[in-house]
């Protein structure tokens, strides 16, 4: 009976070793599993990535200016086109007419001129007549040769050849006012006339034709769209922790969608002002340097260097960790973890970040762990599985 005794109580010994081995190395006791990465110096590029679309700073929505029915579209998709070609017409309907008819009345307008011109001549003789006479009866009744009388007949006579001499002039003037008028009203017809044939303001080329004839559209509506093909350019969105230190006219490159292949040269032509709120987003503006053949709103990637590269300490970004707002990385002091600050500078494209501050190169840091990390934890370096 004692070897049953001591057999159980053994087995019963290596259950108990059993679990506190699996508690101590793979249950909650265990260490956390870390992998480690050394600070060292190598070349910094700065530079920043991000994807956007291929879209023209250029671009003009072609329609009229008030409502009326398509009469022709002369141009399609694709073609080109030159500044003032005529890209398609609006039915004038009455316009043909009524731009007559105010050019016959502006024509009626300077024969009336003409006659008030005649009419205030004609009155402005009168006058003068009238005046003479009355001044030379004025004199002769001073000498008594005439009576006051009649000097008095001959002064009204002056009055009245006066007043309507200035009756003429003001017809005259009314007359002529009415010619202003006249072709004001005759370039408004020709000036509307002219609008609804729709023109293209630059040499481009045509994106969308977006009505056919007969269509009938409003003011506003485009009746073909068309683009500057040589403002084309990327509008990239850059991660907002990332989007500083850049500016107009640092160096770009582009990869297209449809050529990953190539790498195009660009330059960053403009740093849009408002960002993203939802996506945290800044959108920055990269123009092509020599732009080959390309497509609107193909997708690109764009990477944008900010400055030549420099040399620096760094480590992986995944080292860097923040704790109570502030940049730090995780190291093993006496088998458990210590935080420590430092002071970080730019990341670049493959994954490291620069240290400006509070590590020395050859200095070991953790990247991954098996767990959240925290003061004090204990660990073991070791492959995460």
């Amino acid at each position: 009976m004692k070897w049953k005794l001591y057999g159980a109580a053994g087995g019963l010994i290596a259950l108990v070793a059993g679990m506190l081995w699996l508690a101590v190395n793979r249950g909650p006791l265990a260490p956390v599993v870390v992998q480690m990465a050394v600070a060292k110096e190598a070349e910094i590029a700065a530079s920043v990535f991000g994807i956007g679309t291929v879209e023209a700073r250029y671009s003009y929505a072609i329609g009229p200016t008030q409502a009326g029915r398509v009469l022709k579209v002369h141009v399609d998709h694709g073609d080109a086109v030159k500044a003032g070609q005529v890209l398609a017409e609006i039915d004038p309907v009455d316009l043909n007419e009524r731009l007559k008819s105010a050019a016959s009345a502006l024509e009626r307008m300077r024969s009336t001129v003409l006659v008030a011109e005649a009419q205030e001549r004609e009155a402005r003789s009168r006058n003068a007549i009238a005046a003479a006479n009355a001044a030379r009866y004025s004199d002769l009744v001073r000498k008594n040769f005439v009576s006051r009388e009649a000097a008095e007949i001959r002064s009204n006579e002056a009055n009245v050849a006066q007043a309507g001499l200035e009756a003429a002039q003001a017809a005259l003037l009314a007359a002529r006012k009415d010619v202003e008028r006249a072709a004001q009203d005759r370039e408004g017809a020709a000036r509307q006339l002219a609008n609804l044939k729709l023109t293209s303001p630059v040499d481009g080329i045509v994106t969308a034709r977006e009505a056919e004839p007969g269509t009938t559209v409003v003011a506003g509506q485009a009746v073909v769209r068309v683009i500057d093909p040589a403002s084309l350019w990327v509008r990239a969105r850059i991660d907002q922790s990332r989007a500083s230190g850049f500016e107009v006219g640092h160096p770009a490159e582009v990869v297209l969608r449809s050529n990953p292949a190539q790498v195009i040269p660009g330059r960053v032509a403009r740093v849009e002002i408002q960002s993203d709120a939802v996506t945290e987003e800044r959108i920055v503006a990269v123009a092509f340097v020599a732009a080959p053949p390309l497509t609107v709103g193909e997708l690109a990637e764009v990477t944008i260097r900010r400055g030549s590269a420099t040399r620096g300490l760094v480590i992986p970004t995944a080292a860097v960790k923040r704790l109570d707002q502030q940049p730090g990385v995780w190291q093993i002091v006496d088998g458990r973890t210590r935080f420590r600050t430092v002071q970080t500078g730019i990341q670049t494209l493959d994954g490291m970040t620069e240290l400006r501050g509070g590590l020395a190169a050859g200095e070991a840091v953790i990247v991954h762990s098996s767990a959240q990390l925290r003061e004090g934890v204990k660990v073991r370096i070791g492959k995460i599985s």
